[in-house]
């Protein structure tokens, strides 16, 4: 009898262990950037589970074929082993689609451009279409004349959300309220206005449409001066937690239709070094517990959030360059334990 319940306690704590575990990711011809972001695309489980969706029975295994090759590293990442999940099918198909390998990238630009191609070449253009809409952020542009008064308006949207740090020390609600708070743009900045004819200064608005399921954040650290880039290592803080809707009135219309504007952090993409020689890792929170771990090529480790909040930053520490936050509580985004 006790043996009988060891091993179903044994079969029990396997079952759980599998979905609690992280597979590394080996760094091959300077990946930390790849890796990474495979580290928040494995933390995103409502990304995988709509690639578990297509049917690629009859799809080709073309070599520059990103859903494809995504979707098998992200299976591969879930299963239970020790050893460093396979990527460098993935790795090669993103060398095809000019992301050459043994090359530094910019973690926000891989990121769109993983986005954009899974749009491209997937058969399955409605299931497509939702993997977009998981990071769309619709917003209207309003444009002022304040020659005469005039408005234009522009409908566009993001996948990600792209917030300017200052330079001394700054928070993620002081880079959204910027972000969403009017612009006056004059000299060079100057905009044409059809009703007077020429360019003119004018007052710049962006207001929120629709928010997505993963708010993906990007905090910009890097300047280009004269010619030279340059990071800023200043001090960013960010809540595991945040309501949009408080902690930015302004960006929301009066007639704005969702009600749950609540996100739980659940990835970090964290850039360590300077603007010429640097290094990508990620903290990822595990979907069953809502554990934290720090992912760092195939290096992985069980971390508090008081770790996680080391990536602030601050003059030679590593820093948050990006965030994903999944709409709804910590409870609403946990996935429920298998159990024998």
């Amino acid at each position: 009898m006790s043996e009988m319940i060891y091993r179903v306690f044994s079969f029990n704590y396997f079952i759980r262990d599998r979905y609690l575990d992280m597979r590394g990711l080996s760094n091959y011809r300077l990946s930390c950037c790849v890796n990474t972001l495979l580290q928040t695309f494995s933390a995103t489980w409502e990304l995988g589970d709509l690639l578990d969706k297509w049917e690629t029975a009859g799809v080709r295994a073309d070599g520059r074929n990103i859903p494809l090759h995504l979707k098998r590293v992200l299976m591969a990442m879930r299963s239970n082993h020790a050893q460093p999940a396979p990527h460098r099918d993935f790795l090669h198909s993103l060398d095809r689609n000019s992301f050459r390998l043994l090359t530094q990238h910019d973690a926000d630009e891989v990121f769109l451009a993983i986005l954009n191609l899974l749009q491209q070449q997937m058969d399955d253009k409605p299931l497509a279409l939702e993997i977009q809409n998981l990071y769309k952020i619709s917003m209207e542009t309003h444009l002022q004349c304040l020659e005469c008064a005039s408005v234009q308006t522009l409908t566009s949207y993001m996948l990600s959300l792209p917030l300017h740090v200052k330079e001394d020390h700054d928070s993620l609600e002081g880079c959204m309220t910027s972000f969403f708070g009017y612009q006056e743009l004059r000299g060079i900045n100057c905009c044409f206005c059809a009703k007077c004819g020429q360019k003119t200064p004018s007052k710049k608005g962006v207001k929120l449409l629709s928010l997505p399921h993963i708010l993906c954040v990007h905090l910009k650290r890097f300047r280009n001066c004269g010619g030279y880039t340059r990071k800023l290592d200043c001090r960013v803080t960010f809540p595991e937690i945040f309501d949009f809707s408080e902690t930015v009135k302004e960006a929301f219309p009066s007639d704005f239709a969702q009600n749950d504007c609540k996100y739980t952090l659940h990835a970090v993409v964290v850039h360590s070094g300077t603007a010429t020689f640097g290094h990508y890792t990620a903290y990822v929170c595990d979907r069953v517990n809502q554990r934290w771990f720090y992912a760092d090529d195939s290096h992985v480790e069980p971390v508090s959030w008081q770790d996680v909040q080391s990536a602030y930053g601050g003059h030679g520490r590593h820093t948050a360059y990006m965030l994903m936050y999944r709409r709804g509580s910590k409870e609403e985004g946990q996935q429920p334990e298998l159990s024998g």
